[in-house]
């Protein structure tokens, strides 16, 4: 096959069988790849009700047909399971080359089923793969995982793996590939559970391309942009998403309130973080390197370094819980990447649990002697310590924001922002908080990437709307924005890429919307993608993702927005909840959804070739409405970890 290398390996840990199969023309056509080949394998493959924690739960690792290929930006790995945070569908995309490695290696995705009866690793050299004893990594962390496997295997080799916090299944625990980079949404604890500490890879094979010259300049007009285009070359390239603590309005003190960029203290902002800089640093083949590498340059963890530093860590684990001071930080960051686990679900959880504290909730008698105090970082950092390691009070709060609430129970729960398990904060009415509330897998900002509407480029909005590409209305212009997301995770490019809303950034203006990417995987398949096709695939993909969750019994009412206590009844808050209520009805007909039910139509499924689903879906019909995952009973993991 050309773009595709054709083979899937089948990975049972249960019986330590190691097998390939061919990739179908029709399933590569049909779901292009990355999130794609992954959410259909696990419709396929999982039955609802299930244990996310049990051996019955799958997890997919798949590049896209692009990935190791001369395209940049384009070394995205999608790793999907059913997710312990949310009990629906949970997915993240990584970086760092372990995506381009096991292209080279000659696999499109990788299914894990079962579980292990001791700890082991998965070793895929090209084309051989096997399982190998880990029981000499246990209690380490995901640095000394990598360096551990690098020394014993190669320099030349990826790795992908959990730390401390998969092995004792903190439900936010995360897949951290080489080092500093994250597939969040509880892939770790999945791991964990399976007993499978680490999957290193080697690749030395090469993508094929059907068309060569074309698909070789297309890669070039594409690479060329980024080079020169003034956002990527002067921002991006230089501050990464940090950029974002002055653009996206941060929430403080647990959404208290939202900074504008005049409130951010000055030793947060991007220019300032630059003195703890040692280099910048970038993806698997990528031109822009929004990656940062710091030194600590203080404190007990004085001179260590760290990588990767984005919005999200500043935002979460910093500013969200007070904490303004860059040192301790960037002790958190490093911590959560050692540890394994995703810094939204962890500095959700911790700025939640402040939030409790300091509204008296709970007291230092439930947090085992830990102040909570705002400005507390010290404490703070103790607990992401008691956290990984399920220690005391460490131990509900693994449980992730969702658990701990139902868990404390009482006045807890009414400060539980939260959507389908994942929380965003509590957002107002509009296209923001649509996005947040309908995509598929929980409260999230890059399955709609509608915050990417004229934020960094103000005047890219309007010349879209004007030329026809994308809608007036919010709804419809939010259900593009979806697209152009799912589009990324397919075919294997990072999310920095969809404010082109095409993936294809030089291409927005020279073709209609999809058309640059169906011209690009035309010129590396050799299929005959066209722009309608493309977006067919897409919709396809995202409407089986509905299903999915619809299956674990996610309808409606699950579709909705987190509301602080005060605003829970108020005028505005019933404004909110009518407006919300009339822009869901919109998007559901314009989803081709039941609009009492947000259910995918049999029509809708049967137009984009799912009538298996939409049979399977009726056999279904009527399973228990979602409340969250089973509180099941808070339990001391013996494997524990020292410390990191």
């Amino acid at each position: 096959m050309y773009g595709w290398r054709g083979n899937i390996l089948r990975v049972d840990l249960s019986t330590d069988e190691i097998t390939s199969e061919p990739l179908k023309e029709e399933i590569a056509r049909g779901f292009i790849g990355g999130r794609g080949f992954n959410s259909m394998t696990l419709f396929k493959e999982i039955k609802p009700g299930i244990d996310p924690l049990g051996p019955e739960n799958v997890i997919c690792f798949a590049p896209g047909p692009l990935t190791g290929t001369s395209l940049s930006l384009s070394s995205r790995v999608e790793v999907s399971t059913l997710s312990p945070q949310s009990y629906i569908l949970g997915d993240g995309s990584a970086g760092g080359s372990f995506a381009a490695y096991l292209k080279r290696a000659g696999y499109d995705q990788v299914v894990i089923t079962g579980k292990t009866a001791g700890p082991k690793y998965l070793w895929i050299d090209d084309h051989k793969a096997e399982l190998r004893d880990a029981s000499q990594l246990m209690g380490l962390s995901t640095w000394e995982t990598t360096d551990t496997l690098k020394e014993f295997l190669g320099k030349d080799i990826s790795v992908a793996c959990i730390g401390q916090a998969g092995e004792n299944l903190v439900r936010f625990a995360t897949t951290i590939i080489d080092k500093y980079s994250s597939a969040a949404r509880g892939s770790g604890a999945v791991l964990g559970s399976k007993n499978l500490k680490a999957i290193a890879v080697r690749g030395s094979g090469k993508v094929k391309i059907a068309r060569n010259e074309e698909f070789s300049r297309l890669a070039r007009e594409d690479r060329e942009f980024f080079l020169k285009d003034k956002f990527h070359r002067e921002v991006v390239s230089v501050y990464g998403t940090h950029i974002g603590v002055l653009n996206w309005y941060p929430g403080f003190r647990y959404f208290e309130r939202y900074l504008s960029p005049e409130e951010i203290p000055e030793n947060l902002k991007p220019q300032e973080f630059k003195k703890y800089e040692v280099r910048r640093s970038a993806c698997h083949g990528c031109v822009v390197g929004c990656k940062n590498i710091f030194r600590i340059p203080s404190g007990p963890r004085a001179g260590e370094q760290g990588g990767a530093l984005e919005y999200e860590g500043i935002h979460c684990l910093g500013i969200n819980c007070g904490i303004l001071d860059p040192v301790p930080i960037m002790e958190m960051e490093n911590l959560a990447d050692q540890y394994g686990m995703c810094v939204i679900g962890l500095g959700n959880v911790l700025a939640y649990a402040k939030e409790l504290y300091n509204r008296g909730i709970i007291s230092r008698e439930d947090t085992g002697g830990l102040t909570l105090d705002w400005k507390d970082d010290a404490s703070q950092i103790e607990l992401i310590h008691r956290i990984a390691l399920r220690e005391g009070f460490g131990n509900p709060a693994a449980e992730g924001i969702h658990g701990l609430a139902r868990t404390l129970g009482g006045k807890a729960a009414d400060y539980c922002y939260h959507v389908k398990g994942l929380s965003r904060g509590p957002h107002p009415a509009g296209i923001f908080g649509l996005a947040h509330a309908t995509s598929t897998r929980g409260a999230d900002h890059l399955r709609g990437r509608s915050w990417a509407f004229g934020e960094n480029d103000p005047e890219l909005f309007p010349r879209l709307i004007e030329k026809g590409f994308i809608p007036k209305d919010p709804v419809g212009a939010l259900i593009v924005s979806e697209r152009a997301a799912t589009l990324a995770d397919l075919i294997g490019r990072c999310k920095g890429a969809v404010n082109s809303w095409a993936c294809t950034a030089p291409l927005v203006f020279k073709y209609p919307l999809f058309e640059g990417a169906a011209r690009l995987l035309r010129a590396a398949t050799g299929f005959d993608f066209s722009e309608e096709q493309v977006e067919k695939v897409l919709d396809r993909v995202y409407a089986l993702e509905m299903a999915f969750n619809n299956r674990q019994g996610i309808t409606r009412r699950q579709d909705s927005l987190p509301q602080k206590p005060e605003r829970k009844g108020s005028p505005e808050g019933h404004r909110d909840l009518e407006e919300h209520g009339k822009m869901l009805t919109e998007y559901y007909k314009a989803r081709g959804c039941d609009p009492e039910t947000g259910i995918p139509t049999r029509e809708t499924l049967e137009h984009l070739g799912l009538g298996d689903v939409a049979s399977e879906m009726e056999a279904y019909a009527g399973y228990p409405e979602w409340q969250g995952p089973p509180l099941w009973p808070l339990r001391k993991y013996p494997q524990g970890g020292r410390r990191s």
